[in-house]
């Protein structure tokens, strides 16, 4: 069991992760190798079945994680922001049966709550709704961005009832009515099976309500925030990965040492601000914390497809598969500033 940030067990696995990143597809091995590792207890309380990390910790584990395999490390964000939602709300019965699967890696939970913060906004109707039915409800309509929803044991989704208000639910995968459709087949992270989860008048007790009804569910308090540090650190980690491929080149190609010497640099400066974010101690805001992360993963995958050549953009090399992956973080829980921020950099418009 992988008890602390700093411990050797962690690298070995952040080894057999990156052996098995090249496959793109659903990470089952590296998924359980975790779950044996007692990677998923890092982030919920003791209380819960958890080791309780501190948050800084936490980003730490993330780091190596993401360098190692960012397809696996952001289905881990998934399970965990269903985990942390789930122990953070006041359902105890949903704690007490749904925790300890969950905890131990006998179970996968994701979550699918982008509706209700960045995805689908602009419609005039919600895309899942929420009707009262007895004392449960009846949820209709569909998530459109769902990790691992067709591997899903759990889902925890966002739905909104016809005056505004919003829940939070935990759904079971074979909830008759829940139809998990074919993932979508994505430029990069396509092994995360992220894609639509429809429900058809699927009925849920009042058992299964995590939060609300209330206006602005996700803002309530119950379990992780959205965006957050989580994204910024996974970008960061992608990045680690690419600046140590062009390290590693510059111990044979002089020309490379510069470049290597300048990111790295940059990325202790980054991680510094990340960890002091993490600690409560913010020496800049998310934002402008997540459109450095964003601008760092671009530019080092990019350099290290340069460093590669000819070879990294053969299908198979994993600088070409980081090239793909560092596109995500452009789109993926991407708040206008920070996209704003990032197109202003490509545009080559200074502040």
């Amino acid at each position: 069991m992988i008890r602390q940030p700093n411990d050797p067990q962690l690298d070995l696995l952040c080894e057999q992760l990156h052996q098995l990143a090249a496959q793109e597809t659903w990470p089952a091995a590296s998924l359980a190798a975790c779950g044996e590792a007692g990677v998923y207890r890092w982030f919920l309380s003791a209380e819960n079945g958890g080791f309780g990390w501190s948050d800084a910790d936490v980003v730490r584990g993330y780091l190596k994680l993401s360098a190692a395999c960012l397809t696996t490390t952001f289905i881990i964000t998934q399970r965990t922001g269903a985990c942390r939602r789930i122990a953070g709300s006041g359902n105890e019965g949903a704690r007490q049966s749904l925790l300890p699967d969950l905890a131990s890696g006998a179970t996968f939970a994701t979550v699918g709550i982008s509706h209700l913060t960045t995805s689908r906004r602009h419609l005039a109707k919600p895309v899942l709704g929420a009707s009262l039915d007895g004392d449960g409800f009846l949820l209709d309509g569909y998530s459109p961005w769902v990790t691992g929803g067709v591997y899903a044991d759990t889902l925890v989704v966002g739905a909104t009832l016809p005056d505004g208000r919003e829940l939070l639910a935990a759904v079971p995968g074979d909830a008759p009515g829940v139809s998990a459709e074919q993932p979508a087949d994505l430029v990069g992270l396509t092994g995360s099976a992220t894609g639509m989860v429809k429900f058809s008048q699927v009925r849920i007790s009042s058992d299964d309500v995590l939060a609300g009804p209330v206006e602005n569910v996700m803002k309530a308090g119950v379990g992780a925030k959205t965006g957050g540090l989580e994204t910024s650190t996974l970008a960061i980690g992608l990045a680690m990965a690419a600046a140590a491929y062009i390290r590693d080149e510059a111990v044979k190609r002089p020309e490379l040492h510069a470049p290597a010497e300048s990111f790295a640099q940059e990325l202790s400066d980054l991680e510094n601000d990340l960890l002091s974010a993490a600690a409560g101690e913010p020496q800049c805001s998310t934002e402008q914390l997540r459109s450095r992360a964003n601008s760092i993963a671009l530019r080092t995958t990019q350099a290290a497809l340069s460093a590669a050549k000819g070879a990294g953009y053969v299908t198979g090399h994993p600088v070409g598969r980081w090239c793909r992956e560092a596109l995500f973080f452009l789109v993926w829980s991407c708040p206008q500033p920070v996209q704003q921020a990032n197109l202003c950099e490509l545009a080559g418009i200074l502040d």
